[in-house]
């Protein structure tokens, strides 16, 4: 049965004054000054880190800053996770990833300097909207494909899309952030796909191959999750139930399930059809791309800032907290396994 995503992720925020979180002020804040960074006000709080808003004097525009604290964060994050966020995301530069734009390291804390969405995250307009109507998720959904598909194309994997990490710049296009889970150099040598063995992103949006603990092909459990994505746009909830695990594993591996309402065109629920199946039957990106719900002409879509969206509040506050920690709401989780019994070549 579909869930309602909308009463999770509870989110927080919190203006700063002079004095930060944790009680220390002007040497971070000299820190970010010397860099050419006036801090604002917090719009993200996590375990093991902070986001801020930014000015920026040499872009001349606002940024997110992320706040690592040394001391906080367990070390595989410092050691593993973070170095390989980093290392991953300054080679990407397209219209559809928030960008990364500097990192800055200090003996207590280190700083991620990236581009701020000003309108909030998909997960911010479903709670707002309840659902979205075809015309704005067959954009947006086509932008994630982009998205996805010039990371694949560099070997790069993501292993964490879902709606919280979806957000929205001035003109509401889709950015896909926070790369904590991704992993780079995974190119197929020899027309044989390098296979992951670790269990990272929230079990919601995870593949089947995921979930029961077998090596998967990253690649396509990406695919999987921007098929979860499509289906709790245009219907307002998730197709899977992952309060209980037993249904959980069930439920992935079942015939989708549609509500009665909204109302949803067969074609799109025929494209949710072919994306959400077994990993040796699923759909590359190019193949989802000629889809015939997708084939409708761009121009016919309003643009995002058309009607719906004119007038109203952003909310730019709520944007980027996700980006900090993975809540166990979410179930999100990071495998202690080594990125060396990852590269196992699939047989």
């Amino acid at each position: 049965m579909a869930t309602d995503p909308l009463s999770k992720g509870k989110q927080s925020n919190q203006n700063s004054g002079k004095k930060d979180e944790d009680g220390e002020s002007e040497s971070r804040l000299t820190v970010l000054e010397n860099h050419g960074y006036t801090l604002g006000k917090t719009i993200g709080v996590g375990t093991f880190a902070t986001v801020k808003i930014a000015k920026s004097e040499r872009h001349g525009y606002q940024v997110a800053v992320k706040i690592v604290s040394k001391f906080q964060a367990p070390s595989a994050n410092l050691n593993k996770f973070l170095p390989s966020e980093i290392e991953v995301v300054k080679g990407l530069r397209h219209p559809h990833l928030i960008r990364f734009l500097q990192a800055i390291e200090t003996s207590h804390r280190i700083y991620i300097i990236m581009e701020f969405a000003e309108n909030g995250s998909l997960f911010d307009i479903l709670r707002r909207d309840k659902f979205i109507d075809e015309i704005r998720s067959r954009r947006w959904y086509r932008q994630l494909l982009d998205a996805l598909n010039y990371c694949h194309e560099r070997g790069v994997v993501h292993r964490d899309v879902k709606c919280e990490n979806l957000l929205m710049d001035r003109h509401y296009n889709l950015k896909l952030s926070d790369f904590g889970f991704a992993r780079g150099h995974m190119k197929s040598a020899n027309g044989v796909a390098p296979l992951c063995e670790t269990m990272c992103g929230s079990f919601a949006y995870s593949s089947p191959e995921i979930l029961r603990g077998i090596p998967y092909q990253p690649q396509l459990s990406d695919i999987w999750s921007s098929g979860v994505v499509l289906y709790t746009m245009v219907f307002g909830r998730m197709p899977f139930d992952e309060d209980n695990w037993s249904r959980l594993l069930k439920q992935v591996q079942s015939k989708i399930v549609f509500p009665e309402s909204p109302k949803v065109s067969q074609e799109c629920r025929n494209l949710i059809l072919r994306i959400l199946v077994p990993q040796r039957s699923r759909p590359r990106i190019c193949e989802i791309q000629n889809d015939v719900w997708l084939a409708i002409p761009t121009a016919t879509a309003q643009t995002s800032t058309d009607d719906v969206f004119l007038g109203e509040s952003s909310n730019s506050a709520k944007s980027q907290q996700k980006s900090v920690s993975k809540k166990s709401s979410q179930k999100s989780r990071k495998s202690n396994s080594s990125d060396e019994n990852e590269q196992k070549n699939s047989k």
